[in-house]
């Protein structure tokens, strides 16, 4: 018997029908060979979209997109210690990938990220790395596994050997707003690292004004979800939820959060929210790699691999071998573009920051030339904000609220007037909350 046309298949889900395994293989084979057309695509992102998927759906497609290319297999390699990796579903001023990554190498562990660009209003870690002169984000498999080796890490974007599947349909999915579907989300973030043969993985799903779910419920499926498919398919797998309220670290574009997370790694600067959240993350991966067996023995250990030195050594490593300068570590103001022009933007009135509109600070920064409004636009590392008022900070008006970094006068005047209309000035006292809003260790927690 034939198997079913696409088009039928595409009518089974859009009716709110299941797909059964075979038909999951047959739609990705599809996908990843071409013959499954844009239109067909689209469709099938929105169909999706709007029907969900169950979790065995869910999980086949996991495993089929895997499957659709190169998984890695590590095991010649002979690593003395654990693989390891980390992914956060995106937050404005969340460069913790850029110090995390380093210092639990030096704790023992291989860490081969692969990472991604920004989407929206949600910085990307590779747009941050590619503010670095040199630095090559996209390598073959056989260099991601060589710089892993030597350096304990790797943060580079997903070969085209890797789950090719995902590659195509994430790009039908960011023009067809069916971005936000927990299924494909699942899916997308997973099958990438199956294929990268991570052991252990520690996923970072952000909640609040500046997460890709406003609704705090839908952060915490998703995260449910995550957890459960990854260890459905044979990945040990621990979630935070972790509060995007307001921006990680008071400085966000890509040279510029470059430069926070280097003086983090010198221990010159240690901003307080990312301090916090690369600990609690720290943790857990190290307990999941067997680096530690306790919070505290593994919190004393990152610490250590950071105020040592060590972790900053790793990063400089890293990017030694991926083409970018020997000397970023000790001389970044050498390599890193800073903008011409640097405003301070004026509180409007006197008293504490009551609430931030943290996705508008984002899309700020976006509309400076620091993100993409388009796949194909190139992204200006230098701008930004810096010096951004937390909640229940105290200003009195005409004292700054941020600083503006731009290339020219007119997004200069813009982001100014973003930033204004993303803060609220009351009288009273806010409660801030903790950074880590939750933990799911398994599907039952949901």
């Amino acid at each position: 018997m034939s198997p079913p046309l696409p088009q039928e298949l595409l009518r089974s889900k859009r009716d709110g029908g299941p797909w059964d395994e075979a038909a999951i293989h047959q739609l990705v084979a599809g996908i990843t060979d071409g013959s499954l057309g844009d239109a067909q695509l689209g469709a099938l992102a929105m169909a999706v979209y709007l029907r969900g998927m169950d979790r065995a759906e869910t999980l086949a497609l996991t495993l089929a997109m895997r499957d659709s290319g190169r998984v890695i297999d590590w095991r010649a390699r002979a690593l003395p210690g654990p693989l390891l990796d980390k992914h956060s579903t995106g937050g404005v001023g969340d460069l913790t990938s850029l110090v995390l990554a380093p210092m639990v190498a030096a704790c023992g562990g291989f860490l081969p990220m692969l990472s991604g660009r920004g989407l929206g209003h949600t910085g990307g870690t590779l747009d941050k790395l590619e503010a670095i002169p040199g630095y090559r984000a996209q390598v073959d498999i056989a260099t991601l596994e060589r710089v892993t080796a030597s350096a304990g890490l790797a943060i580079v974007g997903a070969s085209a050997e890797l789950a090719p599947a995902d590659r195509r349909l994430y790009s039908v999915r960011d023009v067809t707003a069916t971005v936000d579907s927990i299924p494909l989300i699942t899916a997308s973030i997973l099958s990438k690292k199956l294929a990268a043969g991570t052991q252990a993985l520690l996923l970072d799903v952000k909640q609040g004004s500046g997460a890709g779910f406003a609704d705090p419920a839908l952060s915490r499926a998703l995260a449910v979800n995550l957890v459960d498919i990854a260890r459905a398919a044979g990945l040990s797998a621990v979630a935070l939820l972790s509060d995007m309220d307001e921006p990680l670290v008071p400085d966000i574009g890509n040279a510029i959060e470059l430069r926070v997370a280097l003086d983090y790694l010198k221990g010159r600067r240690t901003p307080p929210r990312l301090h916090a959240l690369t600990l609690a993350l720290g943790r857990e991966m190290l307990r999941a790699g067997g680096l530690a067996v306790s919070d505290g023995e593994a919190e004393e250990k990152l610490l250590a691999a950071r105020d040592s030195g060590r972790a900053a050594e790793r990063f400089q490593a890293m990017v030694s071998a991926l083409g970018g300068p020997r000397d970023l570590i000790e001389n970044p103001q050498r390599h890193l573009a800073m903008a011409p022009l640097v405003a301070s933007v004026p509180s409007p009135a006197s008293g504490r920051v009551s609430a931030i509109d943290t996705r508008a600070l984002g899309m700020a920064v976006v509309a400076l030339g620091g993100g993409r409004k388009h796949p194909a636009d190139v992204i200006d590392p230098a701008v930004g904000l810096s010096a951004l008022l937390g909640k229940d900070q105290p200003v009195r008006a005409g004292e700054p609220l941020a600083q503006v970094h731009a290339r020219d006068e007119a997004r200069l005047a813009e982001a100014m007037m973003r930033v204004q209309a993303a803060y609220r000035i009351g009288e009273q006292r806010v409660e801030t909350g903790a950074i880590i809003q939750g933990r799911i260790a398994d599907a039952s927690e949901g």
